[in-house]
């Protein structure tokens, strides 16, 4: 439980879980030391930033709104996408957080209560900005649809529009099941890894590998087909199975995914996988976790 004095705060939380998820070495990902052909470190840093004010306005904005004046800030910064998974996952989280921060305080049931609300009440208007924000940051792999294609002007609130493409991309599927993956399995893994010793480096790459082993990117599976991302789960399960972050032999074995997942023009990268750690992270903060006695500042020196 955190205490959310203002809705800078959940800007703050915002910004900072990107800062966290994009400087953690996540295998097939940016971070300080690896860059992609047309996007560095910095690019993300930079989108960190831009974000924070619309995300901080977010529990009096609409949410597509939201998801629209993110991505504008963004590419104020950078003409890559860098953040539109992100932007698709903190929104709704921030609308929810933001419209809760004026009370004494907030936990993760009522957040998770507050976010199914905001869910269930889009609109058709919601998903016309939001439609205009994913053409807007132009991502790669999209395909088209032949029902509400993002192409064409929506005509079903967000979450139906969303409901849709649930069964081939995991952030949509997030919007369907009142963020499932986030709050029962990403948000709890990031917490154990925390209360365990890891510093937040490791707990946010294991985190990032347990989601990524669980279930097939569904980046991946829309950019390069459904086998390579089968494929990809199962080196992460054996990445875990080697003692990934905790032991020797499991970061030589993450080291040796990583240099796969970066071949050929990074159709391997598991974008979605990333965005998702990046939500778990929001939550995380938002619960008080830079606080807590080991997920605080000792923990991130470790």
């Amino acid at each position: 439980m955190t205490v959310l004095r203002d809705p800078l705060d959940v800007a703050a939380a915002a910004q900072l879980a990107c800062l966290l998820e994009v400087s953690a070495p996540k295998p097939g990902n940016v971070s300080p030391n690896d860059s992609f052909g047309d996007v560095a470190y910095e690019h993300f840093l930079a989108s960190a930033a831009a974000i924070g004010r619309p995300l901080g306005a977010a529990g009096d904005v609409a949410l597509g709104r939201t998801i629209h004046r993110c991505v504008q800030a963004t590419r104020e910064w950078t003409r890559s996408n860098t953040n539109l998974g992100i932007v698709l996952l903190f929104a709704p989280l921030a609308r929810a957080a933001g419209r809760i921060a004026t009370r004494a305080s907030i936990d993760r049931e009522e957040l998770r209560s507050a976010v199914a609300e905001v869910l269930a009440n889009t609109t058709v208007e919601d998903a016309r900005e939001t439609y205009a924000a994913i053409r807007l940051a132009s991502p790669g792999g999209l395909g088209t649809s032949d029902d509400q294609d993002v192409a064409d002007e929506p005509t079903i609130p967000l979450r139906e529009a969303m409901q849709l493409a649930a069964d081939r991309d995991d952030i949509a599927r997030e919007y369907v099941t009142d963020f499932q993956t986030t709050f029962e399995v990403a948000g709890p893994t990031l917490e154990l890894a925390l209360h365990a010793g890891l510093g937040w480096n490791d707990a946010i790459v294991e985190t990032f590998l347990t989601l990524l082993a669980a279930r097939p990117d569904t980046h991946i599976a829309r950019r390069a087909g459904p086998l390579l991302a089968a494929s990809v789960s199962d080196q992460a399960r054996s990445v875990l199975a080697e003692g990934g972050v905790r032991s020797v032999h499991g970061r030589h074995a993450m080291a040796r995914l990583d240099t796969t997942l970066r071949g050929d023009g990074n159709l391997a990268n598991p974008g979605t996988t990333a965005d998702l750690t990046a939500a778990a992270i929001f939550v995380v903060l938002l619960g008080g976790g830079w606080h807590s006695r080991n997920g605080g500042i000792h923990a991130a020196s470790r």
